[in-house]
């Protein structure tokens, strides 16, 4: 018999069975009144869960598109741009910057370690001249499971003058981004991932000081022109052929999660990722990361006395669960498992049982059978 596919990576994410349901009705025209209503519909949960009242416009694209779409709309060739890389997305962001012309200033740590804030402080604090136009960091480093101090990255950004570029791919969902309260200026994420939804819509919300330097900035734009989202989303439309499909989906899940709440989503979060992280020392696997800059979303692990792909070869093989390996120097190295979107306490209990399965037969050492499940269930 085929089993059912668990997946436990950071996005995709598993997709509630009314989303997809929703997800198969007939499409409807994209210009019609009753597209027109579920976007209006859309865009005002997408402001409650961004806790904003500046726009959140919807692109047909990646978590990569929102954020190319993030730079290019508000910089111009040639522009200084303070770029935080402590892993894969990070690191993304920069080669963006560089591949449009900006002049990319690093902020670098290493993988598994958080941005230090006190860089930041340093280089805003000496640019008297004001010649950084932007600071672009990632909230939820997906390759490393690290969650970076936005807030406090923000706060000096704004005390600068700079525009605040967010990467909220990971966290928006599965932590509180509360755009407004941190003056974000613009942040990207995508669906496939706190969402609860597949892969193919990116959000970008733009704060008022955004659309301030979108009116003198000059890079190239057309499809992601956010401007025209904008003066579309005004009228709730698009300006190009949404997918529909898509939005019937989001319509649900955004439907599902204001009936947990934000406090109860972000609670849930929380609790896989102690779970997680409790049931991994429980079975001797080390962690890639410290507690107090562990993600919600996403867990990396670094294997000793396993192999990290033997790990998730067999987790795939014999129970279909799918965990998500390292990037980069570390491909090979680590394995990730998520915990984002939907995802209850049930799911972290089976993926912690076929984890411990896993790991006594291939003869990892130094557990109990049984203690990565107990320390997890403490959690929940």
């Amino acid at each position: 018999m085929d089993n059912k596919l668990m997946l436990m990576i950071p996005g995709p994410t598993p997709v509630p069975e009314p989303v997809l349901l929703a997800q198969a009705k007939h499409t409807i025209g994209h210009r019609s009144g009753e597209f027109s209503e579920i976007f209006a519909e859309v865009t005002a949960n997408l402001k409650w869960l961004h806790q904003t009242q500046n726009d959140v416009l919807t692109l047909a694209a990646s978590g990569t598109g929102a954020m190319e779409a993030g730079i290019i709309n508000f910089l111009s060739a040639g522009d200084r741009v303070l770029v935080g890389s402590n892993g894969k997305f990070g690191e993304r962001w920069g080669l963006v910057a560089e591949a449009y012309g900006l002049e990319v200033d690093w902020i670098k740590a290493e993988w598994g370690k958080p941005l230090d804030v006190s860089e930041f402080v340093s280089k805003l604090e000496a640019d008297t001249e004001k010649t950084i136009k932007a600071v672009i960091v990632t909230h939820s480093e997906t390759s490393s499971g690290v969650l970076n101090d936005l807030e406090a990255i923000a706060k000096v950004t704004n005390a600068h003058g700079a525009l605040v570029i967010a990467d909220a791919v990971t966290s928006l969902g599965a932590t509180s981004v509360p755009v407004d309260e941190w003056g974000l200026d613009v942040v990207g994420s995508g669906s496939q991932k706190g969402y609860m939804m597949p892969p193919g819509l990116g959000f970008v919300s733009v704060s008022e000081k955004a659309w301030g330097a979108y009116e003198k900035a000059t890079l190239p734009r057309f499809y992601f022109d956010l401007g025209k989202y904008r003066k579309s989303a005004a009228k709730d439309t698009t300006p190009y052929t949404p997918p529909v499909n898509l939005f019937f989906g989001l319509q649900v899940a955004l439907q599902m999660m204001k009936k947990e709440g934000l406090e109860g989503i972000f609670t849930r979060h929380d609790r896989h990722r102690r779970a997680v992280r409790a049931a991994m020392v429980a079975l001797n696997l080390p962690l890639l990361g410290a507690d107090e800059c562990s993600s919600p979303a996403v867990t990396a692990v670094m294997p000793s006395s396993v192999e990290a792909e033997q790990i998730r070869s067999v987790m795939k093989k014999r129970f279909d669960i799918i965990l998500a390996g390292g990037q980069d120097h570390l491909k090979g190295k680590i394995f990730r498992m998520g915990h984002l979107g939907f995802v209850c306490d049930r799911d972290i209990l089976n993926g912690i049982a076929a984890l411990e399965a896993t790991l006594m037969e291939l003869g990892a050492d130094g557990f109990s059978p049984g203690s990565g499940v107990a320390a997890a269930a403490s959690q929940l």
